[in-house]
């Protein structure tokens, strides 16, 4: 198919990828209206359109925790990445470091931290769940350390994983679910050479490592539910800060008093986040949530955004309405599943031509200067 914009990917994507992948990326919380509400509210934000602004020299560069970026925008850690692509981790690390940005590697990665950075042209971020077994945390903080990685970035809204009904539905989870995604497999030929024959080892490697044995995909679900914490506190996370001598950032951020409590805290960043809305269904999109928290914390942190996030266009918003950069996670894993790390090339370079143009047309010639100034009157 004919790939025009970055939203393209995901028909490719879904052409590709056996149905329980495609709709673990697809998918989202309960009903999914969160889900929907992060487009569509984000889509609804008005540019203000200038002209005659002389925007000649214009610029995606910024910098971030010390780190400059050919544009801000950050790969998002994205479990399973492995699972849409061979080594899928790996390549869009590569992706992300031929067009001068960041990988932020999940804990659920297929690809363990030890081979992503091996194999990176540049030092990856590193992305951690809060969970029970503080031995895991511990030893993967220390690899993620001796990688090379700087950037923590701390999730902290997935105390207990949300209901992802279509995950049940296509056969990620529930009865018989390893024979439905056999039965899969088979449908999707390319898939199941490229990734289901020649892509294994499919297991958690992070997890993998610290476990000495594999944990693999049948063992996923499971494994989540019965790691992660509930119990936490912002307490809970003080050895943390006191251990990680780079930059944490807390992601999962949705109100203005929990943002000045990660400024309390002493977070170098928060990420503005509902997880895709792939956690509490019904909560505010990002969109909604972002501004009220950039006014509460002002320049005491830097704060990212994510969820919803299809176009540059979109990175231009979220940028106006107060982050100081992005993260793609469903961009990422639609074109990486539709065409590997070229695919992602692709979708990036889409994302920075859109930038370009929204920029030129706002009036705008850095990244610096975009604000609620490049909105249209009465926009949040």
């Amino acid at each position: 198919m004919i790939i025009s914009s970055a939203s393209d990917y995901r028909a490719a994507a879904k052409s590709r990828l056996p149905r329980f992948l495609f709709d673990y990326i697809d998918g989202g919380a309960y009903a999914e209206h969160t889900l929907r509400a992060n487009t569509a509210d984000l889509a609804g934000i008005g540019l203000r359109q200038r002209i005659l602004r002389n925007v000649e020299n214009l610029s995606l560069n910024t910098t971030l925790f010390g780190q400059p970026l050919a544009m801000p925008i950050i790969m998002a850690p994205v479990g399973l990445t492995g699972m849409f692509a061979r080594r899928g981790e790996v390549q869009v690390a590569k992706a992300a470091a031929s067009k001068g940005i960041p990988l932020c590697l999940s804990t659920v990665s297929v690809c363990s931290i030890e081979e992503v950075a091996a194999q990176s042209p540049q030092p990856i971020w590193f992305q951690l769940y809060v969970l029970k077994d503080r031995g895991f945390m511990k030893n993967v903080l220390e690899r993620a350390r001796d990688a090379g990685v700087r950037n923590l970035v701390f999730t902290v809204d997935m105390p207990t994983p949300g209901a992802r009904y279509r995950d049940a539905h296509s056969g990620m989870s529930g009865p018989f679910a390893a024979s439905r995604r056999m039965l899969q497999a088979m449908t999707r030929p390319h898939w199941a050479w490229d990734v289901g024959l020649t892509g294994r080892p499919h297991d958690l490697g992070n997890v993998s490592k610290y476990l000495g044995k594999p944990v693999s995909l049948e063992d996923y679900i499971g494994w989540l539910g019965n790691n992660f914490d509930p119990s936490i506190s912002w307490k809970d996370l003080e050895w943390i800060r006191d251990f990680w001598q780079g930059p944490m950032i807390i992601k999962g951020i949705l109100d203005p008093e929990d943002a000045k409590d990660a400024v309390t805290f002493g977070a170098d960043g928060i990420v503005v986040s509902n997880h895709g809305g792939r956690q509490l269904d019904g909560v505010l999109s990002t969109a909604k949530a972002l501004p009220l928290i950039a006014d509460a914390v002002g320049d005491n942190l830097t704060v990212l955004a994510d969820s919803g996030i299809r176009s540059g266009l979109d990175v231009v918003r979220m940028l106006a309405l107060g982050a100081k950069g992005c993260l793609l996670g469903r961009a990422t894993a639609y074109a990486l599943a539709a065409d590997g790390q070229r695919g992602v090339e692709n979708m990036l370079d889409i994302f920075a031509k859109e930038m370009r143009v929204a920029m030129t047309l706002t009036g705008v010639t850095s990244i610096d200067a975009i604000d609620r100034n490049s909105l249209v009157l009465g926009n949040p």
